[in-house]
């Protein structure tokens, strides 16, 4: 579990940005369970999608995701990620095949979102943020996700999960200027192999 709880550059939670909202957060007394939970509808609800508030700065670091407050899946989930790794809970990263638009007319994209180990098991939640047509929800069961897969859209998940963010959108991210960067060079695929198979 070691490399799913380690700090890296995106995921700073040694950072007193960072280090800040923990001390907000969470209390000594509060459960793993109540710890993802409050990180989960924080990350989801208080830190707008980029692409919701038409943000003018692009994040990819979890420091920056909360000082700016916006990010767009991947900088969210590094988010997530450094406030319960800051716990000591266990978190990584999963990645969805999605179209960019309603429809398959603007090509793909990799979305993502976390998994976390509590409870002896990985749930998985995606903090991307509701909207119309958009309802995530923390669940200890079932995923209750941003985007279920449609099929005719050849929308899939990439199997498995990953203790680090998807390199290449990390990349894009710190070259992007606005969010039309982001539509013309995100990436559509995962390479890497994950940590944890679940195939």
């Amino acid at each position: 579990m070691k490399e799913f709880l380690q700090e890296d550059q995106y995921i700073d939670y040694s950072s007193e940005t960072i280090q800040n909202k923990v001390i907000e957060l969470f209390a000594s007394d509060m459960t793993e369970i109540k710890k993802t939970k409050v990180a989960y509808e924080f990350v989801r609800d208080e830190i707008p999608h980029s692409f919701d508030c038409n943000a003018r700065i692009i994040t990819a670091r979890a420091s920056d995701v909360l000082l700016y407050q916006t990010g767009i899946c991947h900088a969210k989930a590094n988010l997530l990620a450094a406030l319960l790794r800051s716990q000591g809970i266990p978190t990584g990263f999963c990645f969805q095949h999605i179209t960019l638009a309603v429809d398959d007319s603007l090509g793909y994209c990799v979305h993502a979102s976390n998994a976390v180990f509590i409870n002896n098991k990985w749930i998985k939640l995606d903090a991307r943020g509701n909207k119309q047509g958009v309802n995530a929800q923390f669940s200890t069961d079932e995923p209750i996700l941003a985007y279920p897969n449609r099929k005719e859209y050849d929308e899939y998940f990439f199997d498995g999960i990953f203790a680090s963010p998807h390199k290449a959108t990390m990349q894009m991210l710190e070259k992007a200027k606005s969010l039309q960067d982001i539509m013309d060079n995100i990436p559509e695929n995962v390479t890497e192999k994950p940590d944890i198979g679940e195939g």
